[in-house]
């Protein structure tokens, strides 16, 4: 079927088929570029934020124990100023958790996340809240209570799910990445078995086409000097209905005209010939029909000269005899007037 394509179709076939692999391999780098796009935006934004605002988290409640620790000390100064410091961490702590909350969140994240807020919310009524009151009253012994008894308690499992949550964001991140480079080594197995295939297919059909333009040219190159030659008795035969192949039908053709064209000259040649040879025939016969004639002619000449003496020697005859005839008339007058007298 593909050796009835004409060269045109063929070409047209094989440069849309090199666009259409160009157009696959764009297709799939852009969406493999998408792929990682959204996977570096989940990463950052769902994974990477994350982990700040837990960090943050995590830091600014321990930094509180701290600070309430050091303010609930017999000898603690500028309480107040701490005090503000450790309402202001919260005040942190609870924003930073509401923008950890906007992220995008599995499902045992979210149970994670759903416990630290009831563990935060006994922490905050049961440890935090007190032990702000009790160093504002400068009660540092209800202080000290309160931090190394309600606050540390409440402060354990609070800061184990923030734990828990941290290294959840840290294996869901190293999850991503390595399906990041499994899809990374997915992309590049099926973008080398693209171009393996796309230049396999590029090589054959290439192969083919030039084969398909190159070979009949060829033929018809070499058809052509043996025609130049005057060898009319190549075989010729039209295999395809391409270019080529109508090119070979065109060289056929005209190889069959030339081999007519010479069959006819051949043919009035050898009817001039004969023509000829009747023509010389003819002439010998006539030439010995002329000698002949000439022959004759001759013989007639000397009839004629001996006919020409004859008469002449009748005419010298006849004179004489007319000579003889006047003598013996005179004679004869006088020989009556002599009978007369």
């Amino acid at each position: 079927m593909f050796k009835n394509l004409t060269i045109k179709s063929r070409l047209i076939f094989v440069l849309g088929f090199l666009v259409f692999e160009l157009i696959v391999g764009f297709a799939i780098g852009i969406l493999n570029l998408n792929k990682s796009n959204q996977a570096l935006e989940h990463m950052y934004s769902d994974r990477l934020l994350a982990l700040a605002d837990l960090d943050e988290i995590g830091r600014l409640m321990t930094l509180n124990q701290l600070n309430l620790a050091k303010a609930s000390l017999p000898n603690a100064q500028n309480t107040d100023a701490v005090i503000e410091l450790v309402e202001a961490n919260a005040k942190r702590v609870a924003a930073r958790w509401t923008e950890y909350l906007g992220t995008e969140m599995a499902a045992d994240e979210k149970a994670l996340a759903d416990r630290f807020v009831g563990e935060r919310k006994a922490f905050v009524e049961g440890g935090l809240n007190p032990a702000i009151a009790a160093v504002r009253a400068r009660d540092t012994a209800r202080a000290a209570e309160i931090v190394n008894g309600d606050m540390q308690r409440l402060f354990a499992p609070m800061n184990k799910t923030v734990t828990e949550l941290v290294e959840l964001q840290q294996s869901s991140a190293k999850a991503s990445y390595e399906d990041s480079q499994a899809m990374y080594r997915l992309v590049l197995a099926v973008c080398i078995a693209g171009l393996v295939f796309g230049v396999l297919v590029a090589s054959v059909l290439g192969w083919m086409l030039v084969r398909a333009i190159v070979i009949p040219l060829q033929a018809a190159v070499k058809i052509a000097g043996g025609v130049a030659q005057g060898d009319l008795t190549q075989q010729i035969e039209v295999r395809s209905n391409d270019e080529t192949g109508r090119l070979m039908a065109a060289l056929k053709d005209m190889n069959d005209s030339l081999v007519e064209i010479v069959t006819r000259v051949r043919a009035g040649t050898d009817n001039i010939a004969t023509a000829s040879s009747e023509i010389a025939d003819g002439n010998l016969d006539l030439s010995a029909r002329t000698e002949q004639q000439a022959g004759s002619l001759e013989e007639t000449a000397s009839s004629m000269e001996e006919l020409t003496s004859t008469v002449k020697q009748n005419a010298d005859n006849a004179r004489q005899a007319n000579m003889l005839a006047g003598s013996a008339s005179e004679v004869a007058g006088k020989g009556g007037v002599v009978v007369a007298q």
